[in-house]
């Protein structure tokens, strides 16, 4: 395993932090409306669309795991591209990941947050009102992981259990109302349908799981904890996902498809009343404060890792001497996160980062098969060696091929923005 240096960091996540943080990393609010999307393409024969998309899922987080037990310091995905390909594919990865996926969907994702809170109180339709909760949303998060990385961990931990809760109320009390004539097979779905479902998919299990490892100069034993926490995690996840989508069917049997805003709310409405849809709308509320507090926490360390390297400026780096947590990230990351929020709305700030996404997949397929041989002794090695990263490679280009144009032109002005802004920095540095 490689050592990094010192970086003024406490080693505080441990395993069942960065289980309930893959978790809430993962599970947004997509999965209240998602199962609808599903069961409108494939039927009775939906489930089979979870299965394929795990088994891709960990694939991929295979290569991550690997790549998190070799190189242990501050930065994840970017870590293992830089030390594969040097320090300026590294900085276009830094880049996508921190400002190309992780602050565009917090900030979609907090658009979400609003929307959802605004059921219960109207006056939140309000611009002045909208800016204003965005605004104490961000200045509490980013208060409390410039306060120290515990107690960042501790409002991760808080926001995952009470996020799943509902979800768990909701297939308890679901299952005793499900309708078993409603799985009945409706035969086997045309590939090209399946491929399609399984992409929609994807985009709800990925990004979340590998997003935690940003924080892994915070990991405590990261070769015995990544490999336990992020397989472990996503796992958990499937089940959940799997679990919600059975139940959903079993009660609304060919109707699921209809409700395609809220399925879990009229889920919810049948097996337990109106009580029920508030707990789905204050559930999906929390899920998402839940998933933005915890992106922070770990997205924020992508911009001190930069710093760290000198491909970003050097206060990013800043460690408080109090808190020991890259204070200035936080703050830089946080802010960026809430101007995009007032910026524009959910699909406005998604539309790239499932590109974004993608394209560092491909990063770290190859980092993975390129640096298969470091520290084998000492780190996590995938089962099946090479054909691992093959599988995911092949995988993840079939999902690039299937992007519309639309989402691709973005992801690539903004690699060509990165690389000028890069070459300039260098220079002005050696100057």
């Amino acid at each position: 395993m490689t050592q990094p240096a010192s970086e003024g960091l406490k080693r505080i996540i441990g395993t069942r932090a960065l289980i309930l943080g893959t978790i809430n990393l993962t599970i947004g609010a997509g999965i209240f409306a998602l199962p609808a999307d599903v069961a409108a393409k494939l039927g009775t024969a939906s489930w089979m669309a979870y299965i394929i998309c795990v088994t891709l899922l960990m694939l991929m987080l295979l290569c991550f795991v690997s790549l998190g037990t070799k190189f242990t310091s501050t930065g994840g995905a970017y870590v293992y591209v830089e030390k594969a390909f040097g320090s300026f594919v590294g900085f276009l990865i830094n880049s996508l990941y921190w400002f190309g996926y992780a602050v565009m969907a917090d900030a979609a994702v907090t658009n979400l947050l609003v929307d959802s809170l605004s059921i219960f109180f109207p006056v939140l339709k309000l611009p002045y009102a909208r800016v204003a909760l965005m605004a104490a949303v961000f200045l509490f998060i980013g208060w409390i992981n410039v306060r120290g990385v515990k107690q960042g961990v501790r409002l991760v931990e808080i926001n995952t259990i009470a996020k799943i809760l509902p979800l768990v109320v909701l297939i308890v009390v679901g299952c005793f109302m499900i309708d078993f004539k409603n799985y009945s097979w409706d035969g086997f779905p045309p590939i090209g349908q399946l491929g399609s479902v399984s992409l929609l998919l994807f985009f709800a299990f990925g990004g979340g799981a590998e997003t935690a490892l940003n924080a892994s100069g915070e990991i405590r034993n990261p070769v015995r904890t990544i490999p336990i926490g992020l397989l472990t995690g996503a796992f958990l996840v499937f089940v959940i996902y799997l679990s919600i989508h059975l139940v959903a069917q079993g009660v609304l049997g060919p109707d699921l498809a209809i409700y395609k805003e809220a399925p879990l709310a009229k889920v919810a409405e049948q097996s337990i009343g109106q009580f029920g849809v508030s707990m789905l709308i204050a559930g999906a509320a929390i899920s998402c404060f839940g998933l933005v507090s915890g992106d922070i926490l770990a997205s924020s360390r992508l911009l001190f890792a930069g710093a760290r390297d000198g491909v970003l400026p050097k206060f990013l780096a800043k460690v408080h001497p109090k808190y020991s947590t890259p204070y200035w990230s936080v703050i830089v990351y946080t802010f960026t996160a809430f101007v995009l929020s007032v910026s524009g709305g959910f699909r406005e700030l998604a539309t790239m980062a499932s590109t974004a996404l993608l394209l560092i997949y491909l990063g770290i397929i190859f980092a993975t098969i390129k640096l298969r041989n470091v520290n084998r002794e000492a780190s996590f090695n995938i089962p099946g060696g090479v054909a691992v990263p093959i599988a995911a490679l092949a995988a993840t280009c079939w999902f690039l091929s299937n992007l519309k144009k639309e989402e691709i032109i973005p992801a690539l002005i903004f690699l060509a923005v990165s690389s000028i802004f890069y070459f300039v920095y260098q220079a002005i540095k050696k100057r």
